[in-house]
């Protein structure tokens, strides 16, 4: 087994290899026909004559085309804004859609190969590691020498990691013109799901999928035995599967608006934003319908299943962000933050955010309504901060890319604003508690150690005291590491869901109340 284990690391290692190694090849070459058909019309004209110095020649690195390319754009743009031209600047970014239009690589011709020794051996590798993983043992969960590992805690191998997802995000959100052929190799799959040209979005969407895929196998693996974590698991990967990564492109290859059913705002932040409303209204019976579910889903699903089932039924079952937290990120749980100090930073950021994203909203709506009389298009600039520092550095960079370093569900702790809106109703309106036995606690604190959510389960457990704390995403991890069977996960009546004993003896013995 463990042979298997070495070739499946070392294929995975050699795919990623070969994965991080794509973007620097290939040659580049501008011409006018690449500009005129990657432009809007309205500046087809001025970016033809400002690239005019570009055409023809043959660059041999994205790196020196990407570079020449600014600099003329850029200068084209700087001697309007001299001039006070201002309607005349142009604010689309077209560094992507040129330089891939000028790529030229062998990916092009043999886009499915590059595919298969990229991130399909990655896959491959991935698999053959994680099939042997616990054979033979019995069941219950394994967390053998996870403080020795370094991947595991915040060891090199574990800086390293986070580095490289850190890098990763910077590039895609900020910088997808160097990763063209990455998003060329994926085209072909990209054309048979929704009859267009792959994106940087389709290309991470397929690397998110398949990560989840590939890490939930391992997620059965290690909790076999455990029905609860084999079902969530299983769900978060249907979720990610077909919600956010099938049927959004097969609603493009029928003409729709894309469009993620599970996602609710505040989360997805851009619902309300004026062309996904025009979109959805201008797209018949099935745009309405979008609309009219994202609604219900706000108004009523969220607070009613979050009432019967407390947040778990979204953050631990069908969230995208809360299913790769779950799965990829399992390895790192135990790195959350138990202390007081972050705790009292979590409700102040998160809470914050959610503050930040409604006032947004209101104000969008308002304007829209309003038909861009209050602030005209200065909307777009509140957007642009909040898609930038909550969007793409927080739930991006800082989410995914702090795995190794801060745990797994860094991002769902601080700054998820539907996180916050679920946590405010299931802390006060919510049937949904974690019961302790603290008669039977030994205190040997696995339940704290694995907490994501950096929660301090021990201390509830000792004193017998129901948890009920907002953050919880009640993914019952805590419950599956206690050896003595001291916490249970439930959905029961309000009453006596809060109890406070601040000293006791035994679960039914004697307490003293304050």
């Amino acid at each position: 087994m463990k042979k298997i284990q070495l070739l499946g690391l070392g294929l995975f290692i050699l795919g990623l290899l070969v994965f991080s190694t794509l973007p620097f090849i290939g040659d580049y070459r501008l011409e006018a026909d690449i500009v005129s058909a990657s432009v809007k019309t309205e500046h087809e004209e001025a970016m033809l004559r400002t690239l005019r110095p570009m055409y023809g020649e043959v660059y041999n690195s994205n790196f020196r085309f990407i570079a020449d390319f600014n600099t003329l754009f850029e200068e084209y743009n700087e001697d309007l804004k001299r001039r006070d031209a201002w309607d005349d600047v142009i604010w689309d970014d077209y560094a992507f859609s040129i330089t891939k239009g000028a790529t030229q690589t062998g990916v092009i011709s043999r886009p499915l190969l590059f595919f298969s020794i990229s991130i399909g051996l990655a896959v491959l590798g991935g698999l053959l590691y994680i099939f042997p993983l616990y054979k033979g043992e019995p069941e219950g969960i394994k967390n053998d020498g996870i403080y020795f590992s370094s991947m595991k805690s915040r060891g090199l191998l574990g800086i390293i990691t986070g580095t490289y997802l850190i890098l990763f995000y910077v590039i895609l959100y900020w910088f997808p013109e160097y990763m063209t052929n990455l998003v060329i190799m994926v085209d072909p799959l990209s054309k048979a799901l929704s009859g267009a040209e792959a994106s940087q979005w389709f290309l991470y969407g397929l690397i998110y999928t398949l990560a989840i895929l590939v890490m939930g196998v391992r997620m059965f693996r290690k909790y076999k035995g455990n029905a609860y974590q084999t079902i969530r698991t299983v769900s978060v990967m249907f979720f990610q599967l077909a919600f956010a990564f099938l049927i959004p492109e097969i609603l493009i290859l029928l003409n729709k608006p894309w469009h993620d059913f599970k996602n609710i705002w505040p989360l997805d932040y851009s619902f309300f934003y004026d062309y996904r409303i025009e979109g959805m209204i201008s797209s018949g019976a099935l745009g309405m319908f979008m609309l009219v579910w994202g609604i219900i889903l706000i108004v009523l699903g969220v607070p009613l299943l979050t009432y019967f089932y407390g947040k778990r039924w979204y953050c631990s079952w069908v969230c995208g962000c809360g299913g790769l937290a779950e799965t990829l990120g399992d390895p790192y749980r135990q790195l959350s933050d138990k202390s007081l100090k972050a705790w009292k930073i979590e409700r102040y950021m998160v809470h914050g955010v959610l503050v930040f994203a409604v006032l947004m909203t209101a104000v969008t709506l308002v304007n829209y309504f309003m038909e861009f009389g209050l602030l005209g298009q200065a909307t777009d600039q509140l957007h642009s901060i909040y898609g930038f520092a909550i969007g793409s550095a927080f739930a991006g960079v800082i989410g995914t890319g702090f795995y190794p370093l801060m745990g797994n569900r860094v991002w769902c702790r601080f700054g998820c604003p539907l996180a916050a809106y679920l946590g405010i109703v299931q802390r006060f309106k919510s049937r949904f508690r974690i019961t302790t036995n603290g008669g039977q606690c030994i205190s040997c604190g696995n339940c704290s150690t694995y907490c994501e959510m950096g929660i301090d389960v021990r201390w509830y457990a000792q004193r017998g005291q129901n948890i009920v704390r907002a953050s919880c995403v009640g993914c019952g991890v805590c419950s599956a590491v206690c050896p003595r069977g001291v916490l249970k996960l439930e959905n029961a009546g309000e009453a006596g869901r809060i109890n406070d004993m601040p000293i006791i003896i035994g679960n039914k013995s004697i307490s003293v109340k304050s």
